[in-house]
């Protein structure tokens, strides 16, 4: 019998502590595990080894936007799931997350459970 996988780790990445807070709760009441940075070079830092990972990414940050993030983790071929928030909503942050590879964009203020859906989708299978 095959082992059973490893439960998705969610990791915060946002340098806004009150949505990394209230992020957080949310992801605690669904029964997450997870982890908040409150900048890129945090979440590098500290990559989470053997870990099946999600990111909820901020894509406006001081020294290291979302979207360089993802652009350090596409040249070190790192391939995890992310779901890219701004309250930026414009065809250009939308597409600039997905070109660098975000499964899908979500406007801030973030719903509860467009959040959660967003997260069972990337996450599915």
């Amino acid at each position: 019998m095959p082992p059973e996988p490893q439960p998705w780790l969610i990791c915060i990445v946002d340098d806004d502590a009150s949505v990394r807070r209230g992020f957080s709760r949310l992801l605690r009441s669904a029964g997450f595990e997870f982890r908040a940075y409150g900048d890129a070079d945090g979440f590098l830092a500290a990559l989470p080894g053997g870990a099946r990972v999600c990111i909820l990414l901020d894509i406006a940050m001081p020294r290291m936007s979302g979207p360089e993030l993802q652009a350090r983790l596409k040249e070190r071929g790192i391939r995890f799931p992310v779901i890219a928030i701004s309250a930026h909503d414009d065809d250009v942050a939308r597409s600039t997350a997905r070109m660098l590879g975000a499964s899908c964009f979500l406007p801030k203020p973030v719903d509860d459970e467009a959040l959660l859906d967003a997260i069972a989708q990337v996450t599915a299978g």
